[in-house]
């Protein structure tokens, strides 16, 4: 029997950049399903434009969201299709495991373009467009941020940044009842994912770091950032939900 979700999102609008992928793709079926109206975008318009007519949404050609111009022109867009905008989502991402030394400057900046200067991006335009009705902005995070895991300097360093970006912005547009909040997951399955676990002995170790003793999976995060999103939580900002089966904050796996 599937299990009916409440119309929690009805009639409010969303702005989902990066919404095709993983963990946006199941973000935006979860929200459709809960009554919201969505604009989906990212680098891959076709995808974004297939996923929106199934789920008979609104998408916007690609963005590359690391260009700011471009991000105001989507946040625009998404708020003149649906006459408001009450929520955006900020979900590209990369993951790269090396160690800083073994780190080029260019792997480096894109690391920092796809994880940071996206979200900066997005709080940048999605808090004007909600100054004067107010709204919810969600970035994402990483378990990696807080953590010290190895071979993980330049995905830590981003991800840790967009930690100080949302709580920055959540005090600076707190005054425009604009809420920004952020997610930090562990290791998920989702095609960002696909060539670390595709490896046995790599998804094995990834799945013993995790003292749940499970990776996650996109659903686990659509329905925080879906929380995150929703009017009922309009005293939650600057908060940094971690959905990543205890992997920042707990240590060992027993039974007792």
């Amino acid at each position: 029997m599937t299990q009916s979700i409440p119309k929690t999102h009805k009639d409010r609008a969303y702005l989902l950049i990066g919404g095709s992928g993983g963990i946006g793709s199941e973000l935006a079926r979860r929200l459709t399903k809960a009554g919201a109206r969505l604009t989906i975008a990212g680098r891959d318009g076709d995808k974004a434009k297939r996923l929106a007519d199934n789920l008979d949404a609104h998408a916007l050609d690609a963005l590359d969201a690391a260009d700011n111009d471009a991000v105001d022109q989507a946040v625009s867009a998404a708020a003149e299709h649906h006459g408001q905008l009450d929520g955006a989502v900020n979900l590209p991402g990369t993951i790269m495991l090396k160690p800083a030394h073994l780190t080029t400057p260019e792997e480096l900046r894109d690391t920092i373009d796809t994880n940071l200067v996206t979200a900066f991006n997005l709080i940048r335009s999605a808090s004007q467009a909600m100054r004067r009705g107010g709204g919810s902005i969600v970035l994402m995070s990483s378990a990696a941020a807080t953590s010290g895991l190895p071979n993980h300097e330049a995905i830590a360093a981003a991800k840790a940044a967009v930690i100080g970006l949302a709580r920055s912005a959540a005090a600076t547009y707190a005054g425009n009842n604009v809420r920004v909040n952020a997610v930090a997951p562990g290791m998920v399955r989702t095609p960002l994912s696909e060539p670390i676990l595709g490896n046995t002995i790599a998804e094995k170790a990834s799945t013993a770091m995790h003292p749940l003793g499970r990776l996650g999976e996109p659903a686990n995060v659509a329905s925080a950032i879906a929380w995150l999103l929703e009017e009922g939580q309009s005293w939650v900002s600057g908060t940094v939900l971690e959905v990543d089966g205890g992997l920042a904050n707990l240590r060992g796996r027993m039974k007792v």
